[in-house]
């Protein structure tokens, strides 16, 4: 498998630091709000790129936290009139209720800030100790000046980076590129105490501190959207190898952007969408499947169009599925005959296009083609004639690749009520006595209820319209 790695600007084989294990760590939410259609993003892509890893063989850890104190956090709760710790609460539980409807897995570890506080305040310290900070008036700064390597990730120097920043009036910063670690208390803000008094964590020494203590100095993977790469991942990297002396990360992935209507996303515009308000017009699994649909590194467009034309595919891929469940109902030829056995094995061919795509840095866009053109392969050669052995492996293939990326999870939509049921029996008792007029009326009413019927030789097949 290769991996684009922003550090190199290169497509690189993936190899793992301890063979068969991955260490992946993804930037998660500020929880102050429902998250919107740029963050389900890396949320998705990199579900996916676990998801991946671990079909290919790997034991992964993945770790992605929750920031919950930060000064979003903290002006909702002034604006709601309740504790920070209420506002974060209350969305890691929306964060999750969301995240599931897009098939998003939850990690195997999702700390929070607050429950790091003590290891934030120990590692702020080695980082002074060690010459790399410095404190004033209760907050503590990293002095970029005295980690050389400060902008390898952006690969911009510390002098250009410098040219475009300044020290705000009320700042005491040494440098302009000087970022906190430590921030002094304010008036009735959150605040724990600490050898420079009470304050409260910076944002970048967050992720340091948690990817260290749940994965270790160094980690395989750490991802998140292109807007982290500077300065939040640049920090990071400055803060952790200064303290540790070691690579922080080996693979750096990130994310392309999302742009709504060919516009970029902003509430003054209109055009900012949290995944609760997508979720009141598509269902979860469309909007990752239209999330896929691009390679990760590209940017991405989102409109009702082209999310119109996720759930026309994604359809397409159900309707395959439930074809094969139905023929498995029906079919009494046990065994795969010679013809079969050649057929299938021109269906596995599919599979190694699958992974030839995903191998290259996740190439979602093109295992979807792949998993498209298997399917129109089943539904030219998989008939009622099939033997019950072709079916099912074709059904498991099909649901192998599309596992894989989250999709086709959802039980056969066959179950319907008795409202439904009869008026399919009514329906085929008209074809019967040939009176095709009411069959067809019943055919109407039924595409009205979200219903539509194929007959073939195995009987009456119900797919569920979206």
């Amino acid at each position: 498998m290769k991996l684009y790695n922003t550090l190199t600007r290169k497509k690189e084989e993936f190899v793992s630091m301890v063979p068969g294990e991955v260490k992946m760590y993804v930037c998660g939410p500020t929880v102050y709000n429902y998250f919107h259609i740029g963050n389900a993003r890396p949320f998705t892509v990199f579900d996916t790129m676990r998801r991946y890893l671990a079909y290919s063989g790997y034991k992964v850890t993945f770790v992605q936290n929750f920031t919950d104190i930060d000064d979003k956090i903290i002006a909702k709760a002034m604006e709601e009139g309740i504790s920070p710790s209420e506002v974060s609460e209350k969305y890691i539980d929306e964060y999750f209720k969301d995240a599931m409807a897009l098939g998003v897995k939850k990690a195997d570890i999702h700390p929070k800030v607050t429950e790091n506080v003590p290891e934030i305040i120990a590692f702020i310290q080695r980082l002074i100790d060690k010459g790399f900070a410095y404190e004033v008036h209760g907050d503590v700064y990293f002095d970029t000046t005295r980690f050389e390597d400060y902008g390898k990730l952006s690969k911009q120097s510390l002098e250009d980076l410098e040219l475009g920043a300044r020290i705000e009036v009320k700042e005491v910063k040494k440098n302009p590129m000087d970022f906190a670690l430590w921030k002094a208390q304010k008036p009735g803000e959150q605040s724990w105490d600490s050898p420079w008094g009470k304050g409260r964590p910076g944002w970048h020494i967050e992720c340091s501190v948690m990817s260290m203590r749940y994965l270790g100095e160094t980690i395989d993977i750490h991802a998140g959207g292109q807007d982290l790469i500077f300065p939040h991942h640049e920090n990071e990297i400055a803060q952790s190898e200064a303290c540790t002396g070691h690579p922080f990360a080996r693979y750096w992935v990130h994310n392309g952007y999302i742009t709504i209507n060919d516009e970029k996303m902003s509430k003054s515009k209109g055009n900012f969408f949290t995944v609760r308000d997508i979720l009141k017009e598509f269902d979860g699994e469309v909007i990752r499947f239209f999330l896929l649909s691009a390679q990760y590194r590209n940017p991405i467009n989102f409109s009702r169009t082209l999310m119109e034309q996720a759930q026309n595919a994604l359809e397409r891929l159900y309707n395959a599925k439930n074809n094969l469940s139905h023929l498995l109902e029906k079919v009494e030829k046990l065994e795969m005959q010679e013809g079969e056995k050649e057929i299938f094995a021109d269906f596995e061919a599919y599979k190694s296009k699958f992974i030839e795509a995903m191998d290259d840095d996740l190439n979602t866009a093109d295992a979807i083609a792949a998993i498209f053109e298997l399917v129109k392969e089943i539904n030219s050669h998989v008939k009622g004639t099939a033997s019950k052995e072709l079916i099912q492996k074709s059904y498991d293939l099909l649901m192998e690749l599309a596992g894989v990326l989250g999709l086709l999870g959802k039980k056969d939509e066959s179950g319907v009520d008795s409202e439904i049921e009869q008026l399919i029996e009514e329906r085929q008792k008209a074809r019967k006595e040939k009176n095709f007029a009411l069959a067809d009326q019943i055919r109407d009413q039924l595409k009205e209820k979200g219903i539509a019927l194929k007959d073939t030789p195995q009987g009456v097949q119900i797919i569920k319209l979206n």
